[in-house]
């Protein structure tokens, strides 16, 4: 009942993040279906997890960090790590995978869907974007939660040696890396098998997958940026916007192209891209 009441906790002073997860599942379930979906979520955060209890220990992948326990007795905490940090990294891997796949494959429009075939055959691809996409998230996240202090975060973590750009290491930003690219290439293997499963159950079930991914990618790195400018950190947040517009732009543009077709597939950047469940 204890973790119970800590993990209610942490919804109630996180609820930004649980947020952000409901919006991953309201496209991940539709689209690959419950238990592929939760394959995502816990193969996530069970990867995330790992790399942060090894970081304030050993400072491997992110770098040496601590966290400051002065939530410990409001919200969940598994082995020193707050859960709710760990468990972000669900939606913000599901986040960036879906906008690679978006940049990575035609797309053409069906009814209300933006969709394209067997997006599996980018997986290798968008699994090498989708965790770029993600370092380009922590480029936008770390430094404003560093401050957090500043805002209704709170003071939740430190570098014991502060990193170059605006006090977060470069070993960080490789994690993030790592982390997502382990994540990815776990949740390809687990779900073949889960598609066999699927095919034999339901061979005709294809759902395709909305833009929510993408929605949710845009989202966070708004938030993330509102937070940055309201802190009074202009430096830090045009960095960010300087760093996120073009990708955000040219997201934008494939949309709209693919909007515009009215069924037919499109082609629009030479990153080409496009969803649908596998």
């Amino acid at each position: 009942m204890d973790s119970i009441s800590l993990l209610i906790g942490s919804a109630q002073l996180r609820p930004y993040i649980f947020a952000f997860f409901g919006l991953m599942l309201a496209s991940a379930v539709p689209a690959l279906g419950l238990r592929r979906a939760l394959a995502f979520t816990v193969i996530g955060w069970a990867v995330a997890f790992a790399a942060e209890f090894s970081s304030i220990r050993i400072g491997i992948p992110f770098g040496f960090y601590y966290y400051i326990p002065a939530t410990a007795d409001r919200e969940l905490w598994i082995g020193g790590v707050p859960f709710a940090d760990s468990f972000s990294f669900t939606f913000l891997i599901y986040a960036s995978y879906s906008t690679a796949l978006v940049l990575l494959r035609p797309l053409r429009r069906e009814g209300r869907w933006l969709v394209v075939g067997r997006p599996e055959q980018a997986w290798a691809r968008a699994t090498g974007l989708g965790a770029a996409l993600l370092i380009l998230l922590d480029v936008v996240i770390d430094p404003v939660a560093l401050r957090g202090d500043r805002w209704f975060l709170g003071k939740l973590y430190g570098y014991y040696e502060p990193g170059w750009y605006f006090g977060i290491p470069m070993a960080n930003f490789i994690g993030w890396g790592l982390v997502g690219l382990v994540a990815m290439v776990l949740y390809r293997l687990a779900d073949r098998s889960l598609l066999r499963e699927q095919a034999r159950r339901r061979p005709d079930l294809r759902m395709p997958l909305g833009l929510m991914g993408p929605v949710l990618y845009g989202m966070v790195l708004a938030f993330n940026l509102g937070v940055t400018f309201a802190i009074g950190e202009w430096l830090l947040g045009m960095a960010g916007l300087a760093l996120s517009t073009p990708v955000l732009a040219l997201l934008g543009r494939r949309v709209a192209g693919a909007l515009a077709a009215r069924g037919e597939a499109v082609d629009l950047s030479p990153v080409a891209g496009g969803v649908c469940s596998g």
